[in-house]
């Protein structure tokens, strides 16, 4: 029970990262507050939780929009009297080279990736400060570290994600919040099954050259990145503040021959 009696949001919580983090959190027992734009799967997530045993609270958000983050976090603190996580995980992929993407593509994506981040932490840092206690997780990628062809966009994103985690730490230290980041390399979830599939002609042949930039041989799961999800959730990473962590099969700092 690492996340006992604290109370925690997840953003982009209805399917993938977000619904295997909101179980994780849950059966750890964290009360859930499950936050997607889908109606449908963020409710799937919940009834998931409810089945268990657990508690969780479904508030239908856009993270881009400021009024819908603001009711996200009123609903929140309505509901279970505080919040001590958030995990900033909602997120969308761009692809191509920078001379393919549109401005329509570049105005939704960073819209997503970074005021989506924004928005969410804005709506809940007066609360946290108030009580003088928080925990914020933010999911970069290790994108924001390496070159990937044809990602230059969700990079773009995912690197200003880690830089927003470093100056907020330096901000938010004082008042005893603590914010970290998450790096996961691919992660094998319905976005990537439905990329390979959309995007190649032959999605096997795509799949087995992801594997092979991967020193792990393998896709990570949506389950490998909640449990570091959880741990920067839990108090066992107490003096972790304004750092990445790595989940990405070594594909940031490794080479295969």
């Amino acid at each position: 029970m690492r996340l006992d009696n604290k109370v925690a949001v997840i953003t982009g919580a209805g399917s993938g990262i977000g619904r295997s983090s909101a179980l994780l959190f849950a059966r750890e027992g964290a009360r859930v507050v499950v936050a997607d734009r889908q109606a449908d799967s963020g409710m799937e997530t919940v009834a998931a939780i409810h089945g268990e045993g657990r508690e969780a609270l479904f508030v239908q958000t856009d993270v881009t929009r400021e009024a819908e983050t603001e009711r996200l976090a009123a609903e929140a603190i309505a509901a279970f009297g505080r919040v001590d996580v958030l995990f900033n995980n909602a997120g969308i992929a761009g692809v191509g080279a920078m001379h393919e993407i549109d401005e329509s593509l570049w105005d939704r994506v960073t819209d997503v990736n970074i005021k989506g981040v924004f928005l969410p932490c804005k709506a809940f840092l007066p609360h946290m400060m108030e009580r003088r206690a928080g925990c914020i997780v933010n999911m970069s990628s290790a994108a924001a570290e390496i070159g990937i062809a044809k990602r230059a966009l969700y990079a773009a994103t995912k690197g200003a994600v880690l830089a927003l985690t470093k100056s907020m730490q330096v901000d938010y230290a004082p008042y005893g919040i603590r914010v970290n980041a998450l790096l996961p390399g691919t992660i094998m979830t319905p976005f990537v099954e439905g990329y390979l599939r959309t995007s190649y002609a032959d999605p096997e042949a795509a799949l087995q050259a992801i594997r092979r930039r991967q020193l792990s041989g393998e896709l990570g799961r949506p389950e490998d990145v909640a449990l570091a999800a959880l741990y920067l959730a839990s108090d066992e990473s107490a003096f972790m503040m304004g750092s990445p962590l790595y989940i990405d099969g070594g594909v940031t700092f490794g080479k295969n021959a």
